[in-house]
């Protein structure tokens, strides 16, 4: 050809093998990101025939990262981070130190230095956040409050590990590695190191938070104006891709904590939800060549070679973090299902791992080995971690029905579990069950304590109930899933229950335990499915508002009530004319 085409063939060669391997493990009952990471593999350096451009391709998954860190911004705003942390930062601090203790220890064992051990245990202990999104937006749950506290969890990660990567190198010198200028640095520098980057990471976050979210909705409402989709289109990606780099460029982070924080801002404007759809597709063929490209730095090699290492990694990711991070969501008192979830979510590795795992190579740590070893483990884990997550409903059921200590975890004495003894007899009885205190919980009980009707809320966020408790608001912490939380809402007297939140997986499973307690109680759903809609209605026998239908309702019924008002209007001179 008279030109280079690495491009080209490299975006042709991944996206068709992807779609084909993906088709066939779909078909076996797998899920398709098997293929995707099979199909990196086959077009990869370390099998014969077709090798793609692996620089390109990793410049091109990381452009998915962009965007999808940019989608997840959109949909999680400042104020759900903050509201997770009380769990999203001891918990993803104290996990990382134990996944990075349990792979210190391994790599020692093996002969290891102190260096490359500690380098191989930080690459075992972030999770990949790609992974993550794909895995809570595949099970409806990215906007409740479990995937919340694992994305909150994450963001956390992906902070301490841009540390991390400012850190490694001034420190490589004393560690064993070639380090800067192959120099061991002193306490002062590592200070000051550690100080400016402190300072570029908060100079970034107070940056975007007290001009971007001016700034950026601004130019998305001009943008919009000007009626044009394709610009409009143009100017979400643009925002992603750009700041992104610009965080990165001037301030230090990792693209994807500037994708994020890029997404957070943006959603102060009223096209948010507008954005998120137009960069959808994007999103989703760039997340393909994500998985594709991990597959391709993978040596099949390696699985025949250091079987028993190989096997060492795998349950250190799957087995040793989430157990855990199971273990603190236990210890903050959440519900089991909550820590199975957030749990599952931490068992895989992903980009900032290989990142680490690269940085760690080039100042001369960590021994090829380890490379290979962490590559094989983020692959196995990858393609495990769908498959987890199915497993988390049986596992749930089977240690409730086997194990003593499970039922003890469910029903153990919280006083945030149960309403207080002084509570008024009027939230006990004739009263509304509002599930969920959400964006729509919030408005329905404004609603409820405008016209003084009683409520109690059901909410899973610890956080949130303390502070509905402390303005007098009639709240039990759990979720409404467990008939235990029902029960202690007093469903068995109420007059309605309103499930306000996003996730409707469980929606029927709380109807018919609100039934079994109250034959005769009436429920009131939110669905954004028409078909789910539908469902639920014929199913559940409860009132289903759709977002789309409730707002052309809305619509409608201003509409009608303006029209008429004119025609009132115009008419009346008329009467008072003919009556003269």
């Amino acid at each position: 050809m008279p030109h280079s085409v690495n491009l080209i063939s490299t975006i042709a060669a991944a996206l068709g093998l992807a779609l084909a391997l993906g088709f066939v493990a779909a078909r076996l009952k797998l899920p398709a990101l098997v293929g995707y990471l099979l199909a990196g593999v086959v077009i990869g350096p370390y099998t014969p025939g077709f090798v793609a451009d692996m620089a390109m391709a990793s410049q091109l998954a990381e452009i998915g990262v962009m965007l999808l860190m940019f989608g997840v911004g959109l949909h999680f705003s400042f104020g759900d981070l903050l509201a997770v942390r009380r769990i999203a930062v001891p918990g993803a601090v104290v996990q990382m130190m134990v996944a990075t203790a349990l792979g210190m220890a391994l790599a020692v064992w093996w002969g290891w230095s102190w260096g490359g051990a500690l380098v191989f245990g930080l690459a075992l202990s972030v999770a990949s956040t790609v992974v993550l999104l794909r895995a809570l937006e595949t099970l409806g749950i990215l906007d409740s409050h479990t995937g919340r506290i694992a994305v909150g969890w994450l963001v956390v990660e992906d902070l301490a590990m841009v540390l991390v990567l400012v850190l490694l190198p001034p420190l490589a010198g004393s560690l064993g590695g070639n380090g800067a200028q192959g120099q061991a640095v002193d306490g002062a520098a590592l200070w000051k190191t550690l100080g400016w980057t402190l300072l570029q990471v908060g100079g970034f976050v107070a940056l975007m938070l007290l001009v971007g979210r001016r700034l950026f909705p601004w130019v998305l409402w001009q943008v919009a104006r000007t009626g044009s989709r394709e610009l409009f289109t143009l100017c979400v990606v643009a925002a992603a891709v750009s700041i992104a780099f610009g965080s990165a460029a001037l301030f230090g982070v990792s693209f994807a904590l500037g994708a994020f924080f890029a997404g957070m801002v943006m959603r102060e404007s009223e096209f948010s939800h507008r954005a998120a759809e137009e960069s959808l597709p994007l999103r989703d063929a760039f997340a393909v060549l994500f998985f594709v490209s991990v597959g391709m730095l993978f040596n099949p090699s390696v699985l025949w070679d250091r079987p028993v290492q190989v096997l060492a990694v795998v349950a250190i990711i799957m087995l040793g973090k989430t157990l855990a991070a199971a273990a603190l969501v236990l210890a903050f008192r959440y519900p089991l299902n909550t820590a199975l979830t957030v749990s599952a979510s931490l068992a895989q590795i992903g980009e900032f791992s290989f990142i680490l795992v690269a940085l760690g190579s080039s100042l001369g740590l960590l021994p090829a080995e380890g490379a290979s070893l962490v590559l094989a483990g983020a692959l196995i884990s990858m393609a495990l971690n769908p498959m987890l997550f199915r497993a988390i409903a049986p596992l749930q059921d089977w240690l409730r029905a086997r194990s003593a200590l499970a039922r003890r975890l469910e029903q153990r004495d919280d006083p945030l579990a149960e309403l207080p003894m002084t509570t008024d007899s009027r939230y006990l009885a004739r009263q509304v069950v509002l599930v969920g205190y959400g964006r729509v919980g919030r408005r329905v009980a404004a609603a409820l304590a405008a016209n003084d009707i009683p409520y109690v809320v059901a909410e899973q966020n610890r956080e949130l109930v303390e502070s509905l408790r402390e303005s007098g608001v009639a709240a039990v912490f759990g979720d409404a899933v467990d008939p235990a939380v029902l029960i202690q809402a007093h469903i068995a007297r109420a007059a309605m229950l309103v499930i306000a939140t996003p996730d409707t997986l469980n929606v029927r499973q709380i109807i018919g335990t609100a039934r079994m307690l109250n034959p005769h109680i009436e429920a009131v759903v939110r669905s954004h499915n028409s078909d789910e809609a539908r469902r639920l209605t014929q199913e559940c026998d409860s009132a289903v508002f759709l977002a789309d239908e409730a707002l052309a309702q809305a619509m409608s019924r201003y509409v009608v009530e303006r029209t008429e008002t004119r025609r009132a209007r115009a008419t009346a001179p008329a009467a008072l004319h003919s009556r003269i």
